[in-house]
């Protein structure tokens, strides 16, 4: 038994529908009744009269529910005790970040986030954008940090989660140069020698903004896969091994771009700009953080 089941069977009897309840808890309707299914079958019993528009709790269901909801706030508040206890002390942030972001946007915004609050103690947990947004919802970070596209957004509720940019960032296709400073593999590439692809796997965001980059495009790249990872930095070494062309975000190659090591695949039409968002649960108030967030929006490029 998961706790996500009962805080979905919560949502379901406050919400009595379970296309409302879903959304609320931010997965599909055929998930979510998978789960209220794995409920009843730990319990023993159906909780949910379907024969009833709306749904309505049957008497075990009833029971359950009083019981649930108190053990979910007990859970809770022993929880938000203990976080308490394990904060840093001082100045703190828990930071959840995807791994290009932890490792090259992070550092330098802490540095400048220290010349105007003093020493900021964050500890922050590099992770792809599902188990990022996990974090965000479950009140194990402060700060989730994600790239944006407005084509792939984000599924977080707005009126829970806001937002603010706090910065733009290119994906952009990069190779390795010839002798004459030129792209060793250059765009769009020939159906006779199609270009070797270093990819990011279907389901990662990179990849998915580069299918979407793709699918655009006016002329269709002759590319053969060759190498595949969800992680920028895994591409960006085989990049830099003269194995193929990959589409990177420029903060995680800007030395190598200014050194020669690395060069543009193809003109700035093969270019992707996504944001760089900070987001917050709005129901996680402490005076530090309201005074940062109140500093990024001010901040915040146009």
């Amino acid at each position: 038994m998961e706790i996500k089941w009962i805080e979905d069977f919560v949502a379901l009897a406050q919400y009595q529908s379970f296309s409302r309840a879903a959304e609320f808890r931010n997965v599909t309707q055929s998930g979510f009744s998978r789960r209220i299914q794995s409920l009843e079958q730990w319990v023993g019993a159906e909780l949910i009269d379907r024969s009833s528009f709306p749904p309505v709790l049957t008497p075990a269901g009833q029971l359950f529910r009083e019981v649930a909801e108190d053990i979910l706030s007990k859970l809770f508040d022993t929880r938000a005790i203990i976080r308490t206890e394990q904060r840093i002390a001082g100045k703190s942030l828990q930071i959840a970040a995807g791994h290009t972001i932890a490792l090259n946007f992070l550092p330098a915004w802490l540095k400048a986030l220290a010349a105007d609050f003093g020493e900021v103690r964050a500890r922050v947990v590099p992770t792809n954008v599902h188990d990022s947004i996990l974090m965000l919802v479950n009140g194990n970070c402060e700060l989730m940090f994600a790239y944006h596209h407005p084509e792939l957004p984000l599924h977080l509720d707005p009126a829970k989660y806001e937002h603010v940019r706090v910065g733009i960032d290119t994906l952009m296709p990069a190779s390795r140069p010839n002798p004459r400073s030129a792209p060793r593999f250059r765009l769009p590439g020939t159906a006779a020698e199609p270009l070797p692809h270093i990819s990011y796997t279907e389901t990662s965001y990179f990849g998915r903004c580069v299918s979407l980059l793709l699918g655009r495009a006016a002329t269709t790249p002759a590319l053969r896969l060759h190498y595949e990872s969800d992680m920028a930095e895994v591409l960006k070494k085989l990049v830099m091994e003269g194995e193929g062309i990959a589409w990177l975000p420029k903060s995680a190659i800007a030395a190598e771009l200014a050194a020669g090591e690395l060069v543009p695949a193809g003109p700035s039409g093969w270019n992707l700009d996504v944001e760089l968002r900070a987001y917050r649960d709005v129901s996680n108030r402490s005076e530090f953080l309201d005074t940062l967030w109140q500093h990024f929006r001010t901040a915040a490029p146009g």
